[in-house]
């Protein structure tokens, strides 16, 4: 260590949201070269290696074949696939000195299929599946977290081609198993839900999520099935219509002093003229209704309005992966200004939908079906209606799955409830059907002779925050504790005297016979640094196995003692031991 480029911090830095950010920045892994974008020192770098050659070798013994593809790439293949201009400003775009416009690739199908379209020509070329990992580039708004948000990540990205749809399904199982075997061997925890396909496409579509409460993912797991879900991709069960036939009809009631759905809820239930037979309202009751902008990626605007139930709010996360490759925003002051029909506040159905007065598209939550009866605006300020009626006195334009998932809910499985949960994605795999196949004019002959186009599968491994995630997962209050496979060395040596001393001498005879041995040493040999600072850095970075020459080494019976990081354990070995014992411990021969 008095050689290795490396410098720990105590304190964290000012802006690290996460423990991975703070320890790996204070450990000396990375530091920030720009926001979104990190750069990695000798220790970061090794242990990066060590996961891009885990997920390396995992791709390799499934039989997937690894190429490499520039992150500089030209546009017209992603003009012929739409996705230079659906990609938004989530693209990084550029020219060169001719005026030629390029991409910093945020993902690489239109390359992958262009390479299988130069090289395949038969129904014999087929099934391959082929993979790089490479730097991939988007244009976050908000990076943040660490490497678990960035602007510049690596990825590894696979994609298989095959003949049929049964090809693909077989292909898919191989990607999905390879990712098993992977995150088992990483000792990442892991639950696999089911997802949407987003600006990717496709159909079939599942993320590998691992459960922390710092992910940005959300997702549902039912408390009775093995039912799990990305929001995003949870279906709402749809109740039964109700039948109109004696429904009271819908009343305007002047509601003064109701500029929320409690105080709404808590004004008509304290009019006993207003009061349901059987039991108060709530607010799941009431229809709340909230109009957003659509930004779409060619620069077209245009307003949506959504009917959710009161006791929930629109998940805009939920509500963007519905509408993409559009970017929804809430209405502005100014937007309100170029609708006066729009009460801000007491809008109802009344003036929504194409056919009435704004024509706002109006889109409305699955649970509000013919024969439900609400509680909403009157499209007056200090007005609501109660009673009004869906099918009878209002008909929406569609449905839309943008209400939040609260816990309780019902699992669209088996009907049980369903709990929420919070994770990092470190995977993602898609059936992308033939999309790109299609728009890039991939086609093999087939068996019978005549053009075949194939279909493809898409599959992603995020290697950078799959580290991130490690980092997460296996840290504890006083640093980084990593898995043995993915540590930058095996023993994290530490020389507790003074130079000259005793435990020099054995330090270094001891560092000598460990690396003869295969072992990968970390040797703290400085000088300058009390023993105190010594012990706080082998704490922090995480290597498994601590072992410190002290005082213990000048014994009459010298030993060394050995800890281990995960679990706190220690022993004092006895010092002719030692060597065997580490490689004993690390399992290594």
């Amino acid at each position: 260590m008095s050689n290795l480029f490396v410098k720990t911090l105590r304190d964290d830095p000012a802006d690290a949201e996460v423990a991975s950010h703070r320890l790996l920045v204070r450990a000396g892994y990375i530091r920030r070269a720009a926001p979104g974008g990190f750069s990695w020192l000798p220790l970061g770098w090794e242990v990066y290696r060590n996961v891009e050659n885990m997920v390396r070798d995992e791709m390799n013994k499934a039989g997937f074949q690894e190429v490499h593809f520039p992150a500089l790439l030209p546009r017209e293949p992603y003009e012929t696939t739409g996705r230079w201009t659906e990609y938004g400003d989530n693209l990084f775009r550029l020219q060169d000195r001719k005026g030629a416009d390029f991409l910093l690739a945020p993902t690489h199908e239109e390359m992958f299929t262009l390479m299988v379209k130069d090289i395949a020509a038969s129904y014999k070329d087929l099934p391959v599946s082929l993979y790089q990992i490479q730097t991939k580039y988007r244009d976050e708004a908000r990076p943040r977290a660490g490497l678990l948000r960035t602007r510049e990540f690596v990825m590894k990205d696979s994609y298989s081609f095959d003949l049929t749809d049964a090809g693909l399904d077989e292909s898919y199982a191989a990607h999905r198993q390879s990712y098993i075997d992977l995150f088992d061997r990483m000792g990442l925890p892991y639950v696999i839900v089911s997802a949407m396909s987003g600006a990717m496409g496709g159909s079939k579509s599942e993320e590998f999520l691992s459960p922390m409460d710092v992910g940005e993912d959300t997702y549902i797991r039912c408390t009775n099935c093995d039912y799990a879900a990305n929001v995003e991709a949870v279906t709402t069960p749809v109740p039964d219509d109700v039948p109109l036939d004696g429904l009271p009809e819908a009343i305007v009631h002047d509601t003064p002093g109701t500029p929320t759905i409690e105080t709404l809820v808590d004004f008509i239930n304290a009019d006993a003229s207003l009061r349901l037979p059987d039991r108060d309202w709530s607010a799941a009751d009431t229809l709340k209704n909230l109009v957003v902008t659509l930004k779409h990626p060619d620069g077209t605007v245009e307003p949506l309005a959504i009917g959710i139930p009161g006791d929930r709010d629109v998940d805009m996360k939920r509500l963007e992966a519905v509408v993409a490759p559009a970017e929804a925003e809430p209405f502005t002051e100014a937007d309100f200004a170029k609708y006066p029909s729009l009460a801000k506040g007491y809008i109802g159905p009344g003036v929504l939908g194409e056919q009435n007065a704004t024509g706002i598209r109006y889109l409305v939550d699955p649970r509000i079906v013919t024969g439900t009866a609400w509680v909403t605006g009157a499209d007056a300020h200090g007005r609501h209606v109660i009673g009004l009626t869906a099918g009878r006195d209002f008909t929406p334009d569609g449905v839309i799955e943008a209400a939040e998932i609260l816990p309780g809910d019902t699992c669209p499985a088996c009907g049980s409830d369903v709990e929420i949960a919070r994770g990092i994605e470190i995977g993602h795999i898609f059936q992308l059907g033939r999309k790109y196949a299609e728009a890039l004019d991939l086609w093999v002959q087939g068996e019978d002779g005549k053009p075949a186009t194939p279909t493809m599968g898409s599959y992603g491994v995020g290697v950078t925050r799959c580290l991130a995630a490690i980092a997460e997962a296996t840290s504890d209050d006083i640093g980084l504790c990593w898995p043995r496979e993915i540590s930058p060395a095996d023993v994290h040596l530490v020389m507790a005297g003074k130079e000259g001393g005793p435990q020099r001498e054995a330090a270094e005879k001891i560092a000598a016979e460990l690396e003869a041995r295969g072992l990968r040493v970390l040797f703290d040999d400085r000088v300058k640094v009390s023993p105190g600072v010594r012990f706080k850095d082998a704490e922090l970075i995480g290597i498994p196995t601590i072992a410190v020459a002290g005082r213990g080494v000048a014994d009459d019976e010298p030993t060394m003692e050995v800890k281990d990081r995960r679990t706190g354990d220690r022993e004092d070995v006895p010092l002719d031991q030692v060597v065997d014992h580490l490689v004993a411990v690390t399992k290594r021969v």
